[in-house]
């Protein structure tokens, strides 16, 4: 009896020390690994917004909309100090495999610059074609207004489906032009409010005339 207590406090013992290890590497590893992370999707970013002089990281802009029940990130891109577009990961629930996020940079217009999927699990030579470029290309110099319908051919629209991939070619589109919709009805929490006409020069404190005096 001796002996099985004994075997179970060394059991318990050795348990014990194990998770605490774990416990500890966890710790020391989860700070570096979301800093890589962070970097390799603002490296991304800035693939989208290449004329972006500004700190795209330290610019961005979450906003959340009750009425949605969405929130989005947001990453105004800059030059020379105006607003020249922004960028933002659209997520598709609807994967064939699960969540796909897609990279959008847009134009202070919302016409669609550039982009590419930065996470997937979809069917390699299948779903995994959403990242081609043949794919991803089908979606610049668009907007949220045009084309009128968002969608794929085989529902209509004007995108090509991926062969045997429908469903990740569908929550892809999809997921675009939620995220184009929701800039849109955002845009000056994004771009900041557009500044007031400058009034002409040689008019400022003039009164109004009337007729003959």
């Amino acid at each position: 009896m001796k002996e099985i207590f004994r075997l179970c406090f060394v059991l318990t013992l050795i348990g014990a020390v194990c998770a605490a290890v774990m416990a500890f590497v966890d710790q020391e590893t989860k700070a570096p690994i979301e800093k890589s992370k962070t970097a390799e999707k603002m490296d991304a970013v800035k693939v989208v917004m290449p004329l972006a002089d500004n700190d795209l990281e330290k610019d961005q802009v979450t906003v959340k909309d009750e009425d949605a029940q969405m929130e989005m990130t947001f990453f105004p891109g800059k030059k020379d100090g105006a607003v020249i577009g922004a960028a933002f990961v659209a997520v598709a629930p609807g994967g064939y495999s699960g969540p796909i996020e897609i990279l959008v940079g847009v134009d202070t217009a919302g016409v669609v610059l550039g982009g590419g999927i930065v996470k997937h699990a979809e069917t390699p030579g299948l779903g995994s074609k959403i990242a081609t470029p043949t794919f991803r290309g089908q979606f610049v110099g668009k907007s949220v207004k045009d084309p009128a319908n968002w969608s794929v051919m085989k529902d209509g629209g004007p995108f090509k489906q991926i062969t045997g991939a429908t469903i990740s070619s569908r929550a892809v589109t999809t997921a675009i032009a939620t995220g184009l919709e929701f800039l849109e009805a955002h845009k000056a929490e994004v771009f900041g409010a557009p500044k007031p006409a400058a009034a002409k020069p040689g008019c400022e404190g003039k009164p109004a005339t009337g007729g003959k005096k």
